[in-house]
């Protein structure tokens, strides 16, 4: 059966990883504040820039990516802060419940699927690779400032997030595929070499992470949220990609990207700023474990549609 083909050969090989993460956190209670800044500031610059500059895209297609980023990322915004006034929730709670349907694991959960399913084909990688970077320009940019504008002012965010590498990765990976920059071998492989181990890496990080998370299953917003997060927001992005008439390995990229479980950034900026941590890592939990379901479905529904 094609659901359990792909259930076994891609969902399956990333959730081993991450229960050995899991399993090894429980035990030796490792310093995630360090995992996660191996991975921020040397793993996923260096993954950025040797995708993007090894692929060949076009601006036009980097362009088009950006306009359905926005159109889905405003579409999902307006639902969030409609259930939010239906269900009267308190500004606090309203941005962790945004946040958790906004930002989605298109880094750490999002590369390797993409890996896995379209077997190391660059275009998808790129596209792929692309989403995250607006990802994490979204997240450490509107993220800290949904909770930030609640008591203090929203430029700091920013000047927070021009000090992190993975933008200027981006830039520079860019400029120089579109000039035919050759880079010298002695920085071209330790470069490979840092960018082969994010993968890994941060499928682990993301297991000692959920290690650490608390939950109650007995939360309403929660399943909403999830509801949102792993059914809504690939049926949106399946909407706007049959609208604007996008086909073959580029629908499937996105459609796929769409449905991933919430990004364990939310989390984080959430426990940064004492904004419901709890929810926010509840949701983070439990949309990752589901998520073996819900993209393996999508997964398939992809290679039949697109």
């Amino acid at each position: 059966m094609p659901f359990l083909i792909i259930l076994r050969d891609i969902i399956l090989p990333i959730f081993i990883i991450i229960i050995m993460g899991f399993v090894i956190q429980k035990r030796n209670n490792l310093d995630l504040q360090t995992l996660a800044k191996i991975n921020i500031y040397f793993l996923v610059p260096s993954f950025i820039f040797v995708k993007l500059y090894n692929t060949t895209f076009s601006v036009k297609l980097l362009f088009n990516i950006l306009f359905f980023f926005l159109l889905f990322i405003l579409t999902l915004y307006i639902f969030s802060n409609i259930a939010s006034k239906l269900l009267k929730l308190n500004k606090k709670k309203t941005a962790t419940f945004t946040n958790s349907i906004l930002f989605y694991n298109s880094g750490n959960y999002g590369v390797p699927v993409n890996d896995l399913v379209f077997k190391g084909d660059p275009l998808a990688m790129s596209i792929q690779i692309i989403i995250l970077t607006l990802q994490n320009i979204f997240i450490f940019s509107y993220g800290i400032f949904s909770f930030q504008s609640i008591d203090k002012g929203k430029t700091k965010a920013l000047l927070g997030y021009l000090k992190m590498p993975i933008f200027y990765a981006m830039l520079i990976a860019i400029f120089l595929n579109s000039y035919n920059v050759s880079i010298p071998s002695y920085l071209s492989i330790p470069v490979n070499y840092i960018a082969d181990s994010m993968i890994a890496l941060s499928l682990f990080t993301l297991g000692a992470q959920v290690a650490q998370l608390k939950f109650d299953a007995k939360v309403f917003i929660i399943y909403l949220s999830l509801s949102a997060r792993l059914i809504l927001s690939p049926l949106i992005a399946f909407l706007l990609l049959f609208v604007f008439g996008v086909k073959g390995i580029v629908a499937q990229a996105l459609f796929i990207s769409s449905s991933m479980p919430t990004s364990v950034n939310s989390a984080v900026i959430a426990q940064e700023y004492n904004n419901y941590p709890n929810l926010a890592a509840q949701t983070v939990l439990f949309s990752t474990i589901f998520s073996s379901i819900t993209l393996s479905i999508v997964i398939y529904i992809s290679r039949i549609i697109f």
